[in-house]
């Protein structure tokens, strides 16, 4: 059995990854034309699909990754829209060297990997003993 704070740290683990999904998924919701002009500045093509889609996965999966529910597949999902949207989004690459926002993009794709990795952590071993996933083997 493991200890309770290692319970704990998994859990608390897990809702946080999830709610990391929740909020922009909500801020995307309140300022769809912000984020669309903003998707468009990146080259973006049919951004009201992707939008929503992005909307979907972030609101469905950041629930289901705070309350444990399928956390294998839905770290793994959140992890490859993580790394679609980092790829697209935060291209520093492709912006001239030294300038501020190339900082700030480099900042957020590094950022987006270790969230990657921990989401990919998640995928591998799952949500922990306090996860709806794991519901049936508290029970016994």
């Amino acid at each position: 059995m493991p200890h309770k704070l290692e319970l704990l740290c998994v859990t608390t683990g897990r809702a946080l990854l999830g709610l990391y999904f929740i909020l922009p998924g909500l801020s995307k919701v309140f300022d769809f034309q912000g984020t669309s002009d903003y998707m468009a500045e990146h080259g973006m093509t049919l951004i009201p699909f992707f939008l929503g889609l992005t909307i979907i996965i972030q609101l469905g999966g950041g629930a289901a990754m705070v309350v444990g529910y399928q956390t294998k597949l839905v770290a793994f999902v959140l992890a490859g829209l993580t790394l679609v949207i980092s790829l697209v989004m935060h291209d520093f690459w492709t912006l001239p060297a030294g300038e501020l926002q190339t900082g700030h993009e480099t900042q957020n794709f590094v950022k987006n990997m270790a969230i990657m990795a921990g989401l990919l952590v998640v995928a591998g071993l799952g949500g922990g003993l306090w996860s709806l996933d794991n519901r049936k083997t508290r029970s016994k």
